[in-house]
């Protein structure tokens, strides 16, 4: 008999506590998403305020985020890409690489990390682009 015959297979199991992480994530996300479904962020005093906007009476690149959102979730896709089209293609996109993680690990097949940090850096960079733009007259489009 060999060694390498005596040796048993490695055998990975899924903690339990992953799977009721991902659980409560997700039933966070579909209830705050009813949240803004059912409550306009126009008419509804409850939603947060921007600091940012409030101290500079300047646009960050997350302001008219929440309207964004509300607006995708009543089918208004133009309205949401004018409140803020930086939040809408990045929800587009994380949930395009989402799907593709997911879609690894149900075929058990490496995945790697979610977000690479190169990717991570370069969102950084057109979000702080996207905030300086949209404060601009010339880029007054972009502006909630």
């Amino acid at each position: 008999m060999t060694a390498t015959a005596a040796i048993p297979p490695k055998i990975r199991t899924q903690s339990p506590l992953a799977f009721f992480a991902g659980t409560i994530l997700v039933a966070a996300i579909f209830g705050a998403a009813a949240v803004v479904f059912f409550f306009d962020p126009d008419k509804n005093v409850f939603y947060p305020v921007c600091a940012f906007h409030k101290l500079t009476g300047l646009n960050c690149p997350g302001c008219g985020a929440t309207r964004s959102l509300h607006a995708l979730l009543h089918g208004n896709f133009p309205l949401a890409l004018h409140d803020n089209a930086l939040f809408v293609f990045t929800l587009a996109a994380l949930a395009s690489r989402g799907m593709w993680f997911a879609a690894k690990r149900i075929s058990r097949k490496p995945a790697g990390h979610v977000l690479e940090p190169k990717v991570l850096w370069a969102f950084l960079i057109v979000a702080l682009a996207f905030g300086v733009l949209r404060n601009l007259p010339v880029f007054s489009f972009l502006s909630p």
